[in-house]
């Protein structure tokens, strides 16, 4: 019972690392997706998606780069619109 009670504390430093390894593979699957369809049709597809989901379009940096798995939509919207 103790061990899960302080595994926390000695993992809370892997979560960003985490993170950033699955941002990374987010924007490598928006990179696919842009080579196979055009890029526009996933930007829309993503505003809608988050406007459904009611996330905010402009997170805190800070705390997106530590607990975020998936990148902001505007950083993912930049990056398809730079590939197209």
């Amino acid at each position: 019972m103790l061990f899960f009670l302080t595994l926390p504390v000695f993992t809370f430093l892997l979560g960003p690392l985490s993170s950033q390894s699955s941002r990374r593979h987010e924007f490598e699957a928006d990179a696919f997706a842009a080579d196979q369809t055009n890029a526009g049709h996933l930007v829309s597809a993503l505003v809608k998606l988050y406007k459904d989901n009611a996330s905010t379009l402009t997170p805190d940096p800070l705390y997106s780069a530590f607990y975020y798995s998936h990148p902001p939509a505007a950083q993912r919207i930049d990056r398809l619109l730079a590939h197209a």
